[in-house]
């Protein structure tokens, strides 16, 4: 340690001062214990889909001609996403002009209320429960809402959104009235 001659007594600095500062604020009292406890951290996942859909547009039905003897078929689609390890179940409803237990769709009268024609059709099951598999027409399995006509896709391994077609079919040789048709059919998830 450098003396100061002029004092005779040695000169400590802002260095030592700081060293000494540091040690003491580092010493716990004397006597000083710890002790720990657990902490339990939990949640729970709940299974869970999101469901939406893209229209099934016939476009033009020709009764007199092409559809005369051949149905007119289209494609749609139904997507979901759900929670990894969740059973999912689409069901489709009969739509709003349902009878008989079959699909119609609806011409509404210039001015009128209720529908004055209807246009049956039906919507069937992709051939495969793998995301993206293409329709194959004429359909076999009906898609509605019974136990019998839902839709079971593979379980999900992740949460990503999978599409599944929605086959549509309209049989020929239907003899309807001119003009725009359609309907609304609900399709749900069940998870």
């Amino acid at each position: 340690m450098p003396f100061d001659r002029r004092k005779q007594r040695p000169r400590i600095g802002y260095a030592g001062l700081a060293a000494a500062a540091l040690t003491l604020a580092l010493a716990g009292p004397p006597g000083a214990s710890s002790t720990t406890a657990v902490l339990t951290v939990s949640a729970i996942v709940n299974p869970n889909c999101t469901i939406s859909t893209s229209a099934v547009s016939f476009g033009r039905y020709e009764s007199l001609l092409a559809n005369a003897t051949t149905p007119l078929n289209a494609a749609g689609a139904v997507s979901i996403a759900c929670t990894k390890g969740s059973v999912p179940k689409i069901a489709m409803d009969l739509g709003r002009n349902p009878n008989g237990g079959r699909r119609y769709m609806a011409l509404a009268a210039a001015g009128a209320s209720s529908p004055a024609d209807t246009l049956y059709y039906e919507l069937y099951q992709p051939p495969s429960s793998a995301p993206g598999t293409a329709c194959s027409f004429p359909g076999t399995a009906a898609w509605g809402p019974s136990s019998a006509q839902t839709f079971t896709p593979g379980a999900p391994n992740g949460r990503g959104s999978r599409s599944y077609s929605v086959c549509g079919t309209i049989p020929a040789g239907q003899g309807v009235s001119m003009g725009s048709y359609a309907d609304t059919v609900v399709a749900t998830v069940n998870f």
